[in-house]
């Protein structure tokens, strides 16, 4: 996997991923959740709503590449602020 630029922030953002999904099915096995209907009307439970703040925040990482294209760590803050909104009203 030469191919490959594994570099230690590609390393972190792997393991954070693989954390999030194992705490959120320890979450689900757990307290199981029924599922609830937010801003958007569809019943959504947290893994909906963490795939939706991942999608979003993979947008947001990339509108800001884009855009600004330097001071990355800033587009996390604005992830967290969207993935604090979708938990909390979605």
């Amino acid at each position: 996997m030469s191919w490959m630029a594994w570099t230690w922030p590609t390393a972190i953002f792997f393991v954070t991923i693989a954390a999030l999904l194992m705490i959120f099915t320890i979450l689900a096995l757990r307290y199981p959740e029924t599922p609830r209907v937010g801003i958007l009307r569809i019943e959504t439970t947290r893994g909906d709503r963490l795939f939706m703040t991942l999608l979003g925040s993979a947008f947001i990482n990339l509108a800001w590449l884009g855009l600004v294209g330097a001071h990355q760590p800033y587009a996390l803050i604005v992830c967290l602020v969207y993935a604090a909104a979708v938990f909390r009203w979605v």
